[in-house]
Order: C-alpha cells, then structure tokens, then sequence
C-alpha cells in the first residue's frame, strides 16, 4: 500500500478500524445483553470512572501518536503530530458536546467523552500529514459521525456497550478517507522515500 501512495501515519485503517469492525461482528455474534431495551439507552454505571478512563486514553495517545514517529530526530515532526492529535481530539468533544446539547436541551457527559476519542481516532492516521486546521475540521466532523453511528447501532440492534465500532471503525474509515482531503504535499511528500 505503501508503494501505492497510501498513508496511515498512526493506524486509523489498520488499528482502529479493523478493531471496530471486529467490534462490531462480535457485539452482533454475542447478542444483546439480558433485558436490554433498543431505543432507549442504558445509563452509564459510573461517569467519574468513565471520565477517568477516557483522559487515560487521551493521554495514552501522546505515547501512541508521537511515538508513531519512531524517535526525536525530527522534533517539528513530534510537535506537529502533539499539536494536531490535541486539536482533533478537542474539537471532536466540543463539537459532540454541542450538538448533543443542541439536539436534547441536555449536557451529556457520555457522548462528550466518546467525541473526543472519536476525534483522536479520526486524527491519528492523519496527524502527520495536515495542517493543524484540518486537524479540527477532522476531529470535529469525527464527534458529529460518532453520534450518528451510536444511533444507528442502536437502531439495527446489535448492543455495542461502548460504542466500540462508532468510535473506532466509524471514525477509523472517516480519518482514513480525511488523508485524501486535508493532507498536504509538503508533508506527505516523500514519507515513503
């Protein structure tokens, strides 16, 4: 693929959405949990858990994105790549945040954290290779996706607890695609040389 001009710098293809999709066949295969009511979702258990877990992902993601550059020779690079996976991620939750908001009249704090890593999974193969704008534009269209996906999971009803396939198959092939629109010669341009 490489050969074939085709970029991925972190794995939103071969990480992300493989692992969704997978997901996805064994929330499908496994079947709904007991008394599982379509339509109507279940409340979280324990938010503060979480809201936890999710910064721990966020924050694994500077070891997973940065370190996806395979050393410090080239510091611009590491920084463009911090820069750009915050961005994605931030606007992934603010985005996810307000049209929630916008949609119910409520804040919700479930859909919020899952923007957010909507918006680091949609970024991470793309984090080299665009401007820090495109960035947000990736992310912020990636925490719109995730709501729309959670709610069609639903709607054909198959219970992925989570949200596993909404935020990383969905965004996955979202951030994939995102290369061809928003990369930029400068930084694409002999990566694979």
């Amino acid at each position: 693929l490489g050969d074939a001009s085709f970029h991925d710098f972190a794995g939103s293809t071969v990480v992300h959405t493989v692992g969704g999709v997978t997901s996805l066949v064994g929330a499908w295969i496994l079947g709904p949990r007991a008394k599982r009511e379509f339509g109507k979702f279940p409340p979280a258990h324990n938010l503060a858990l979480a809201t936890l877990g999710t910064m721990i992902l966020w924050f694994g993601w500077y070891g997973f994105n940065p370190g996806s550059t395979l050393g410090m020779g080239n510091p611009g690079l590491v920084g463009l790549v911090i820069l750009n996976t915050t961005l994605g991620a931030g606007a992934g939750a603010v985005v996810a945040m307000l049209v929630m908001f916008f949609r119910t009249g409520k804040w919700d704090l479930t859909f919020t954290l899952n923007g957010s890593l909507a918006g680091l999974v949609a970024v991470t193969a793309g984090c080299a290779f665009v401007m820090p704008w495109a960035s947000i534009v990736i992310g912020a269209i990636g925490g719109v996706l995730v709501i729309y996906a959670v709610e069609f999971i639903e709607k054909i009803k198959i219970d992925d607890p989570v949200g596993a396939f909404s935020v990383h198959g969905v965004c996955g092939i979202w951030g994939t695609v995102a290369i061809g629109l928003f990369a930029h010669p400068a930084l694409t341009w002999g990566y694979f040389a």
